[in-house]
Protein backbone atom coordinates (compact mmCIF):
# COMPACT_ATOMS: atom_id res chain seq x y z
CA UNK A 1 0.00 0.00 0.00
CA UNK A 2 1.02 3.78 -0.67
CA UNK A 3 0.14 6.13 1.94
CA UNK A 4 -0.59 9.61 0.39
CA UNK A 5 -0.90 13.04 1.75
CA UNK A 6 -2.51 15.83 0.00
CA UNK A 7 -1.38 19.36 -0.21
CA UNK A 8 -3.86 21.78 -0.95
CA UNK A 9 -8.09 21.30 0.25
CA UNK A 10 -9.72 23.57 -2.44
CA UNK A 11 -12.12 21.48 -5.24
CA UNK A 12 -8.94 19.38 -6.55
CA UNK A 13 -7.76 18.61 -3.44
CA UNK A 14 -11.11 17.56 -1.80
CA UNK A 15 -11.83 15.16 -4.76
CA UNK A 16 -8.81 13.64 -4.54
CA UNK A 17 -9.50 12.89 -1.09
CA UNK A 18 -12.93 11.55 -2.01
CA UNK A 19 -11.19 9.36 -4.61
CA UNK A 20 -8.75 7.97 -2.32
CA UNK A 21 -11.61 6.87 0.38
CA UNK A 22 -13.74 4.83 -2.31
CA UNK A 23 -11.01 4.08 -5.05
CA UNK A 24 -12.34 2.41 -8.62
CA UNK A 25 -13.03 -1.36 -7.35
CA UNK A 26 -10.41 -3.76 -9.19
CA UNK A 27 -8.18 -0.49 -10.03
CA UNK A 28 -4.65 -0.03 -8.99
CA UNK A 29 -6.18 2.74 -6.98
CA UNK A 30 -6.88 0.21 -4.35
CA UNK A 31 -3.45 0.28 -3.64
CA UNK A 32 -2.90 3.88 -2.28
CA UNK A 33 -4.78 5.30 1.02
CA UNK A 34 -5.02 8.62 2.02
CA UNK A 35 -2.91 9.46 5.81
CA UNK A 36 -3.53 13.46 6.05
CA UNK A 37 -3.71 16.35 3.87
CA UNK A 38 -1.64 19.67 4.36
CA UNK A 39 -3.27 23.34 4.32
CA UNK A 40 -1.74 26.72 4.95
CA UNK A 41 -5.13 27.20 7.05
CA UNK A 42 -5.99 25.36 10.15
CA UNK A 43 -9.10 23.10 9.25
CA UNK A 44 -11.13 20.83 11.03
CA UNK A 45 -10.73 17.32 9.73
CA UNK A 46 -12.27 16.94 6.22
CA UNK A 47 -14.18 13.45 5.00
CA UNK A 48 -12.40 12.16 8.28
CA UNK A 49 -8.96 12.50 7.19
CA UNK A 50 -6.69 14.93 9.88
CA UNK A 51 -4.48 17.44 8.78
CA UNK A 52 -0.98 17.38 8.98
CA UNK A 53 2.63 19.42 8.94
CA UNK A 54 4.79 19.63 5.83
CA UNK A 55 7.23 18.08 8.31
CA UNK A 56 5.55 15.40 9.72
CA UNK A 57 4.66 14.59 6.30
CA UNK A 58 8.16 14.26 4.21
CA UNK A 59 9.75 12.21 7.70
CA UNK A 60 6.41 9.62 7.77
CA UNK A 61 7.57 6.42 6.71
CA UNK A 62 4.33 5.50 5.98
CA UNK A 63 3.95 8.78 3.74
CA UNK A 64 5.01 7.49 0.22
CA UNK A 65 2.94 9.85 -2.00
CA UNK A 66 2.18 13.83 -2.59
CA UNK A 67 -0.73 15.06 -3.96
CA UNK A 68 -0.36 18.49 -5.03
CA UNK A 69 -3.48 20.88 -5.28
CA UNK A 70 -2.32 24.28 -4.83
CA UNK A 71 -2.06 27.52 -6.67
CA UNK A 72 0.48 27.19 -10.21
CA UNK A 73 3.55 29.45 -8.26
CA UNK A 74 3.70 26.79 -5.45
CA UNK A 75 3.89 24.14 -7.38
CA UNK A 76 7.43 23.73 -8.32
CA UNK A 77 8.60 24.34 -4.03
CA UNK A 78 6.42 21.80 -3.08
CA UNK A 79 7.10 19.08 -5.95
CA UNK A 80 11.16 19.73 -4.94
CA UNK A 81 10.40 19.28 -0.94
CA UNK A 82 8.54 16.08 -1.69
CA UNK A 83 10.82 14.56 -3.93
CA UNK A 84 14.17 15.52 -2.07
CA UNK A 85 12.45 13.10 0.85
CA UNK A 86 11.55 10.41 -1.75
CA UNK A 87 8.32 10.58 -2.04
CA UNK A 88 6.48 9.98 -5.49
CA UNK A 89 4.48 13.21 -6.72
CA UNK A 90 1.46 13.96 -8.58
CA UNK A 91 0.75 17.56 -9.73
CA UNK A 92 -2.16 19.75 -10.81
CA UNK A 93 -0.96 21.18 -14.43
CA UNK A 94 1.25 23.32 -15.16
CA UNK A 95 4.29 21.40 -13.20
CA UNK A 96 5.86 24.30 -12.97
CA UNK A 97 6.00 28.14 -14.21
CA UNK A 98 8.90 27.55 -16.47
CA UNK A 99 10.60 24.89 -18.85
CA UNK A 100 14.31 24.58 -16.79
CA UNK A 101 12.42 24.00 -13.64
CA UNK A 102 10.31 21.09 -14.72
CA UNK A 103 13.89 19.49 -16.37
CA UNK A 104 15.68 20.03 -12.99
CA UNK A 105 12.19 17.92 -11.39
CA UNK A 106 12.21 15.14 -13.67
CA UNK A 107 16.27 14.92 -13.26
CA UNK A 108 15.51 14.72 -8.94
CA UNK A 109 12.59 12.27 -9.72
CA UNK A 110 15.05 10.12 -11.82
CA UNK A 111 17.65 9.99 -9.48
CA UNK A 112 15.31 9.35 -6.27
CA UNK A 113 13.78 6.23 -8.44
CA UNK A 114 10.23 8.12 -8.08
CA UNK A 115 7.42 8.43 -10.06
CA UNK A 116 6.73 12.67 -10.82
CA UNK A 117 3.19 12.91 -12.92
CA UNK A 118 1.60 15.98 -14.34
CA UNK A 119 -2.17 15.60 -14.10
CA UNK A 120 -3.77 16.20 -17.44
CA UNK A 121 -7.57 15.32 -16.60
CA UNK A 122 -8.08 17.40 -19.84
CA UNK A 123 -7.26 14.41 -22.42
CA UNK A 124 -9.54 12.45 -20.55
CA UNK A 125 -12.83 13.97 -21.25
CA UNK A 126 -15.22 12.15 -23.29
CA UNK A 127 -15.45 15.42 -25.90
CA UNK A 128 -11.57 15.30 -26.12
CA UNK A 129 -11.77 11.42 -26.96
CA UNK A 130 -14.22 12.11 -29.64
CA UNK A 131 -12.70 15.17 -31.34
CA UNK A 132 -9.23 12.93 -31.63
CA UNK A 133 -11.35 10.35 -33.67
CA UNK A 134 -12.55 12.76 -35.74
CA UNK A 135 -9.06 14.47 -36.07
CA UNK A 136 -7.05 11.38 -36.88
CA UNK A 137 -6.13 10.99 -40.59
CA UNK A 138 -6.95 14.57 -41.79
CA UNK A 139 -4.61 16.77 -43.30
CA UNK A 140 -4.95 19.96 -41.36
CA UNK A 141 -4.75 23.23 -43.57
CA UNK A 142 -5.07 25.70 -40.60
CA UNK A 143 -6.87 25.96 -37.25
CA UNK A 144 -8.13 27.61 -34.28
CA UNK A 145 -8.76 27.16 -30.52
CA UNK A 146 -10.78 29.85 -28.55
CA UNK A 147 -11.13 29.61 -24.67
CA UNK A 148 -12.92 31.95 -23.05
CA UNK A 149 -13.10 31.95 -18.99
CA UNK A 150 -13.80 33.61 -15.85
CA UNK A 151 -10.62 35.84 -14.89
CA UNK A 152 -8.62 33.85 -12.81
CA UNK A 153 -7.42 34.49 -8.87
CA UNK A 154 -3.97 35.31 -8.10
CA UNK A 155 -1.05 33.08 -7.74
CA UNK A 156 -1.66 31.31 -11.15
CA UNK A 157 0.71 32.63 -13.51
CA UNK A 158 1.15 33.92 -16.81
CA UNK A 159 -2.03 32.43 -19.47
CA UNK A 160 0.24 30.54 -21.49
CA UNK A 161 0.71 28.41 -17.93
CA UNK A 162 -2.94 28.69 -16.79
CA UNK A 163 -4.55 27.25 -20.13
CA UNK A 164 -1.60 24.74 -20.72
CA UNK A 165 -4.40 22.31 -20.76
CA UNK A 166 -5.72 23.65 -24.59
CA UNK A 167 -1.77 23.95 -25.53
CA UNK A 168 -1.76 19.50 -24.72
CA UNK A 169 -5.10 19.59 -26.43
CA UNK A 170 -3.62 20.88 -29.61
CA UNK A 171 -0.47 18.89 -29.41
CA UNK A 172 -1.73 15.81 -29.08
CA UNK A 173 -4.14 16.25 -31.88
CA UNK A 174 -1.24 17.88 -34.72
CA UNK A 175 2.16 17.00 -32.98
CA UNK A 176 5.23 19.01 -32.18
CA UNK A 177 4.30 22.95 -32.38
CA UNK A 178 6.59 26.12 -32.73
CA UNK A 179 5.83 29.64 -32.02
CA UNK A 180 6.05 32.31 -34.60
CA UNK A 181 4.08 35.06 -32.91
CA UNK A 182 2.08 36.10 -29.69
CA UNK A 183 0.27 39.29 -28.03
CA UNK A 184 -1.15 39.92 -25.07
CA UNK A 185 -3.94 42.24 -24.16
CA UNK A 186 -5.08 43.14 -20.70
CA UNK A 187 -7.30 45.57 -18.83
CA UNK A 188 -6.37 44.82 -15.27
CA UNK A 189 -9.11 47.46 -14.18
CA UNK A 190 -11.70 45.08 -15.66
CA UNK A 191 -9.61 41.70 -14.52
CA UNK A 192 -10.06 40.85 -18.58
CA UNK A 193 -7.01 39.41 -20.80
CA UNK A 194 -6.60 37.81 -24.42
CA UNK A 195 -3.54 36.20 -25.17
CA UNK A 196 -3.55 35.25 -28.93
CA UNK A 197 -0.49 32.52 -29.94
CA UNK A 198 0.49 31.92 -33.41
CA UNK A 199 1.78 28.47 -34.12
CA UNK A 200 2.94 25.80 -36.34
CA UNK A 201 2.86 22.34 -36.87
CA UNK A 202 6.02 20.33 -38.31
CA UNK A 203 4.63 20.52 -41.81
CA UNK A 204 3.85 24.74 -41.13
CA UNK A 205 0.25 24.56 -40.75
CA UNK A 206 -0.47 27.25 -38.58
CA UNK A 207 -2.71 26.83 -36.08
CA UNK A 208 -4.18 30.03 -33.80
CA UNK A 209 -4.75 29.17 -29.77
CA UNK A 210 -7.13 32.58 -27.91
CA UNK A 211 -7.01 32.39 -24.33
CA UNK A 212 -9.61 34.74 -23.06
CA UNK A 213 -10.59 35.04 -19.74
CA UNK A 214 -12.84 37.63 -17.66
CA UNK A 215 -15.99 38.44 -15.20
CA UNK A 216 -19.24 37.01 -16.66
CA UNK A 217 -17.10 35.05 -19.82
CA UNK A 218 -19.37 31.46 -20.43
CA UNK A 219 -16.24 28.22 -19.84
CA UNK A 220 -16.32 27.37 -23.35
CA UNK A 221 -13.71 26.31 -26.38
CA UNK A 222 -14.60 27.12 -29.83
CA UNK A 223 -12.60 25.67 -32.49
CA UNK A 224 -12.29 25.55 -36.28
CA UNK A 225 -10.06 23.52 -38.13
CA UNK A 226 -9.92 23.23 -41.19
CA UNK A 227 -8.78 19.85 -43.23
CA UNK A 228 -8.47 19.04 -46.97
CA UNK A 229 -11.60 17.19 -46.42
CA UNK A 230 -14.05 19.97 -44.80
CA UNK A 231 -14.23 21.82 -42.28
CA UNK A 232 -14.82 21.02 -38.11
CA UNK A 233 -16.34 23.50 -36.22
CA UNK A 234 -18.00 22.08 -33.29
CA UNK A 235 -16.25 19.66 -30.28
CA UNK A 236 -18.58 16.60 -31.13
CA UNK A 237 -21.63 16.30 -28.20
CA UNK A 238 -21.05 13.10 -25.63
CA UNK A 239 -22.09 11.93 -22.75
CA UNK A 240 -20.18 11.84 -19.75
CA UNK A 241 -18.07 9.15 -18.77
CA UNK A 242 -18.81 6.35 -16.12
CA UNK A 243 -15.77 7.32 -14.09
CA UNK A 244 -14.91 10.66 -12.92
CA UNK A 245 -12.10 12.55 -14.69
CA UNK A 246 -9.91 12.66 -11.24
CA UNK A 247 -10.32 9.29 -10.52
CA UNK A 248 -9.43 8.06 -14.18
CA UNK A 249 -6.08 10.07 -13.41
CA UNK A 250 -5.59 8.41 -9.69
CA UNK A 251 -5.80 5.21 -11.55
CA UNK A 252 -2.99 6.00 -13.94
CA UNK A 253 -0.93 7.30 -11.69
CA UNK A 254 -1.43 4.28 -9.47
CA UNK A 255 -0.91 2.21 -12.26
CA UNK A 256 2.55 4.00 -12.60
CA UNK A 257 3.23 3.57 -8.92
CA UNK A 258 2.67 -0.01 -9.85
CA UNK A 259 4.87 -0.62 -12.47
CA UNK A 260 2.51 -1.05 -14.73
CA UNK A 261 3.02 1.70 -17.22
CA UNK A 262 5.56 0.72 -19.92
CA UNK A 263 9.29 3.19 -20.23
CA UNK A 264 8.27 3.74 -23.55
CA UNK A 265 4.89 5.45 -22.69
CA UNK A 266 6.74 7.20 -19.90
CA UNK A 267 8.69 8.95 -22.32
CA UNK A 268 6.34 9.61 -24.78
CA UNK A 269 4.22 11.76 -21.72
CA UNK A 270 7.62 13.38 -20.18
CA UNK A 271 8.14 14.52 -24.09
CA UNK A 272 5.62 16.46 -24.65
CA UNK A 273 4.85 17.62 -21.11
CA UNK A 274 8.43 19.13 -21.03
CA UNK A 275 7.16 20.34 -24.96
CA UNK A 276 4.00 22.36 -23.86
CA UNK A 277 5.92 24.23 -20.97
CA UNK A 278 8.73 25.15 -23.57
CA UNK A 279 5.93 26.06 -25.68
CA UNK A 280 4.16 28.10 -22.95
CA UNK A 281 7.81 29.71 -21.84
CA UNK A 282 8.01 30.94 -25.18
CA UNK A 283 5.00 32.42 -25.43
CA UNK A 284 4.98 34.15 -22.75
CA UNK A 285 8.81 35.56 -24.23
CA UNK A 286 7.30 36.77 -26.82
CA UNK A 287 4.12 38.65 -25.52
CA UNK A 288 6.26 40.32 -22.88
CA UNK A 289 9.28 41.41 -25.10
Amino acid sequence: MFGAVVVGVGTAGWVRIRDMLAPLPGSPAEKITVKGFISRRSLNTQQGVSQISLEEAVSRDDIHVAFICTENELHEDNIRTFLQAGKHVCVEYPMTMNYKAAVELWDSAREKGVILHEEHIELLTEDFKELKKEVEGKTLQEGTLHFTGGALKPGFGFPAFTGIARLTWLTELFGELSVIAATMEEDSANNYSKMTAKLLTSDNKPLTWIEERGPGLPRAKNINFQFDSGTLTQIPPVPRGAVGLFMQDLVIFSAKLAGQVSPEELQREKIRVLHCLKLAERIQEVCQR
